[in-house]
């Protein structure tokens, strides 16, 4: 039986609330992250994100107190990422209970600090998280961005996530700044390109508007793990009609809810 795949909604954080944009602009407030967080668990999230969205530009650590708050509410294994720069960042993250944290920014500025946070907490607890948008000049016709989607870098993406993968990070998480808040499908090229170069667990990120989005970042992107965060914070759909519809098409998930009659 194949691995079965993770759904995981997002709390983009600023500002102590939870908010969600398009393209990373044009945010909108969705919520209170510890009453987003469980009704999340509740509905049968595998797991969270916790992204602080604007600690990376304003040059601060994430909001440690917010995520602590979430992790106690929560018994499901949550990522964190946004202004994690150093190794004291690292243990902070884990320290106030997360599983998982996401590195990004700092990644591209200063890998050495990558290979040391694997080397000190391990590798199943980082994760490079890299934000793309198109760029047909690269070779895979997609470009890493940093600060918060902000700032090109010129560098490949796919080549970036080998580079994130040899230095023995347990994930990859690629979001696609196109598809962003956009609904109009996830970005399965990029996802399938990073899954398939670096045979690490990916997560797909950016776009997930319909159902049948889901189905393709398994089916063709080969995702390991469906972000999403519109679709759920504004009740487009649930966690359970996620899984639920990707049992019909006989993916394996978690927990899959038992059929009405």
């Amino acid at each position: 039986m194949k691995q079965a795949v993770n759904i995981m909604p997002c709390l983009d954080m600023r500002n102590g609330r939870v908010v969600k944009g398009i393209h990373f602009v044009d945010l909108v407030d969705a919520g209170d992250p510890v009453a987003c967080a469980t009704a999340y668990e509740a509905d049968g999230a595998d797991e969270l994100g916790f992204l602080d969205i604007t600690a990376t530009v304003e040059q601060r650590r994430t909001t440690f107190d917010a995520l602590r708050r979430v992790t106690a509410a929560v018994k499901i294994p949550v990522t964190v990422g946004g202004g994690i720069r150093t190794l004291a960042d690292v243990e902070s993250a884990l320290a106030a209970g997360a599983k998982k944290v996401s590195i990004s920014s700092a990644a591209f500025r200063n890998p050495s600090f990558v290979a040391e946070a694997v080397n000190t907490f391990g590798g199943k607890s980082i994760v490079a998280a890299i934000d793309v948008d198109r760029n047909g000049k690269v070779p895979s016709e997609r470009e890493v961005y940093i600060d918060g989607g902000r700032t090109a870098t010129g560098v490949d993406a796919v080549e970036f996530a080998k580079k994130m993968a040899g230095l023995g990070v347990g994930e990859i998480l690629p979001t696609s700044k196109l598809g962003d808040g956009s609904k109009r499908g996830y970005d399965l090229e990029l996802i399938r390109a990073i899954a398939d170069a670096t045979k690490l667990p990916t997560v797909a990120s950016g776009g997930a508007g319909k159902l049948i989005h889901f189905l393709e970042a398994v089916r063709e992107g080969h995702a390991s793990t469906l972000l999403a965060a519109s679709v759920f914070h504004f009740g487009i759909f649930t966690v359970r009609q996620v899984k639920a519809y990707l049992a019909t098409q006989k993916v394996a998930v978690h927990n899959p809810p038992v059929p009405k009659f």
